[in-house]
């Protein structure tokens, strides 16, 4: 598949750049982009959350009626799970959600998703470039020119830039990762992938080695 480099004016530089079928054109695993995914939203979760059980519940041990005679049913103490105020039971106790998955089942689900973002062509690239300064208005009139201007954006970048990351950190429709933070969540949760041109061989690199 091949695509026609931007500038950051929209305007084609006369280059073309070729996505690798093996990373971008393959056929979808569904199953594995599922298990990608549950362990991006498993590992995220801070698995803190705890409710009393009876024997934490502060409380008088008394019985409160006697057993027999009342017409109603048996009553002990008044930490009872049955009673407002009482313990729960089998409440959620803090633990580790995280599971392990193999890279080779990562990678997949990595390359279908981005497989199914070249098949709704929803990749653009754009040629390498920096910023002289944080400003959000420039990287407004920058999306406004690749004509990305009110889509969910992605933009992969192949190393840290201080500057585009600032500059696109107050826009809910933009995120800035690196080839490194890239992962399937993220690639499916965006409406377009906007690809620097140095940033393809290394995503290419890293899911073909």
């Amino acid at each position: 598949m091949e695509l026609n480099v931007l500038n950051k004016k929209g305007e084609e530089t006369g280059r073309k750049v070729t996505l690798h079928d093996a990373v971008f054109g393959i056929e979808p695993n569904d199953h594995a982009i599922y298990l990608d995914v549950k362990q991006y939203m498993a590992n995220r979760r801070q698995g803190t959350h705890k409710s009393k059980e009876r024997s934490e519940i502060t409380g008088s041990t008394r019985k409160l009626i006697r057993q027999k005679g009342s017409g109603g049913a048996r009553r002990g103490d008044i930490k009872s799970p049955v009673l407002v105020g009482g313990g729960r039971v089998f409440g959620p106790k803090p633990r580790d959600y995280s599971f392990k998955l193999n890279k080779k089942v990562k990678a997949l689900a990595r390359k279908s998703a981005l497989s199914y973002k070249a098949k709704e062509n929803a990749i653009t690239v754009v040629e390498d470039f920096n910023m002289e300064a944080p400003k959000t208005k420039d990287f407004l009139t920058f999306m406004k020119d690749l004509k990305l201007d009110g889509k969910k954006i992605l933009m992969v970048l192949p190393e840290n830039n201080k500057f585009v990351y600032l500059s696109a950190r107050n826009l809910k429709s933009a995120k800035i990762v690196t080839v490194s933070e890239l992962n399937t969540y993220k690639v499916l949760d965006a409406g377009s992938l906007l690809l620097t041109e140095s940033s393809i061989a290394i995503i290419e690199k890293n899911l073909t080695s």
